[in-house]
């Protein structure tokens, strides 16, 4: 049994020795000397440890916790050194039955009642419920590495297996950023293909004469810099997928080459003299209406019809904002393991800015918020101060819109009940036709009495 060593100071002494109040908090608290020798060890921090409270006293922290940060970046020393406290870090320790828990820890200096610098506390808390919990939710709403729990794409997830098993080409809609690409990768990851290369090519990155080399190739003599044949990507994605982003910005003269390419199942390499079969599967993407593009007569009908065998329309982030926390912390794993950090989340400050955001940037825009908040973020909890001051002033302008709908609401209401609901008396004294007031009533989903 371990005991106190002589001279060793109990800060806790004015207590009567009794650690009452330690003892009633949930969470687990420690208390550590210049030495980082342990001074005290509430019921909390035995039950999560299993390390009794005699036998943690006046051992190094280290050698109680086992934390993964003990040897290259202990919070306790970090506290001790700066004087700056730590706000739920996550790490890991070993407890005394060998098995690796994680936990949420806060530091804080210690001082007596005259301000001397006794040494350290740190408080935590076993996070593992939380853990399984998060890992059930992923698990739930997670599919080849896309994240939602939005309805549409629910709907999706229980149809992407039968659209990859089939070889149909495959059109995906969205705006830029909606994630696009990871379809067409959960697409190819869940058919039979999967084993076989996934060939992407932005079709708006390049012009016509690269674009089609890029896809067909050439042969050495093909023009004066082509020395040797260079294959196209279209024989890179031999009996795999092909996946042509953005293919509504492709030129009328690409189009017919492409056209026949997907009918014919034959495609020419620049400078050749025969063509080529190809097993490729297509799946395009784009961030165009091409039915307009038709209509428009920008995009060729026969093309749009060749390609449009399955559609897939990928929704907008302001259109599915129950998935930001998903995505967030998803973020945030990745990140972590990334950038080798501990970061736990987001405050509910800082995830009250996110939710009110609009995201013409979608998911990647999201996603660069939080790789800039990791960045500037040197605790365990990314803090409103971590995100962009852009999104400060949309909160503010969604406040005051907020705030003016409420004054509107206000004003009709008191209307209203001067005129004992009479509409047409309210619409008289307001300066206003009566179906003007009724439609202001139905925007602002007042209950008014029939």
């Amino acid at each position: 049994m371990k005991v106190r060593r002589e001279g060793m100071p109990d800060p806790f002494d004015h207590l009567g020795g009794q650690n009452i109040i330690l003892d009633s908090i949930a969470d687990g608290v420690f208390t550590v000397d210049h030495d980082w020798r342990i001074t005290s060890f509430n019921r909390a921090a035995e039950k999560i440890t299993g390390v009794a409270r005699d036998e943690a006293i006046g051992q190094l922290c280290k050698d109680v916790l086992k934390a993964d940060t003990c040897e290259r970046s202990c919070c306790l020393r970090a506290t001790m050194k700066n004087g700056e406290p730590i706000v739920n870090k996550k790490v890991y320790i070993i407890d005394a039955q060998g098995r690796r828990l994680p936990i949420s820890i806060s530091t804080a200096l210690l001082h007596d009642a005259k301000g001397k610098l006794l040494g350290a506390v740190e408080t935590f808390r076993d996070i593992s419920v939380e853990e399984d919990l998060r890992k059930a939710i992923r698990a739930k709403y997670s599919f080849a590495d896309i994240i939602s729990k939005n309805h549409r794409m629910l709907r999706l997830f229980d149809i992407l297996p039968d659209i990859a098993e089939s070889a149909s080409t495959v059109l995906i809609e969205g705006e830029s950023g909606t994630g696009k690409e990871l379809v067409a990768r959960a697409i190819h990851n869940l058919s039979a293909r999967k084993r076989q290369p996934f060939v992407a090519v932005n079709c708006s990155a390049l012009p016509d004469t690269l674009l089609e080399s890029e896809l067909f190739g050439y042969k050495a003599g093909a023009f004066t810099d082509a020395k040797k044949d260079k294959p196209g990507r279209f024989q890179l994605a031999e009996n795999g997928t092909l996946f042509l982003d953005e293919i509504g910005d492709i030129t009328p003269a690409m189009q017919v080459k492409l056209l026949r390419v997907v009918q014919e199942k034959t495609y020419e390499p620049l400078g050749a003299t025969k063509s080529i079969e190809h097993n490729v599967r297509l799946i395009a993407a784009t961030n165009k209406n091409l039915e307009d593009l038709v209509r428009q007569d920008r995009f060729r009908e026969d093309l749009f019809y060749r390609i449009n065998v399955f559609k897939v329309s990928l929704p907008p982030l302001r259109e599915r904002m129950e998935d930001i926390p998903l995505l967030a912390e998803h973020f945030i794993a990745r990140f972590n393991t990334l950038q080798k950090k501990d970061i736990t989340g987001l405050s509910d400050e800082a995830m009250t800015v996110l939710m009110s955001h609009i995201y013409p940037g979608n998911i990647r825009e999201l996603a660069n918020m939080i790789e800039r908040a990791f960045i500037l973020c040197k605790g365990g909890l990314i803090e409103k101060k971590h995100l962009p001051e852009s999104l400060f002033a949309n909160q503010a302008i969604q406040d005051d819109l907020a705030s003016l709908r409420e004054a509107a609401s206000a004003c009709l209401m008191s209307a209203l009940k001067q005129n004992n609901w009479n509409r047409l008396k309210t619409a008289k004294q307001l300066g206003m036709h009566k179906s003007t007031l009724y439609r202001k009533i139905k925007s602002l989903e007042l209950s008014v009495p029939k």
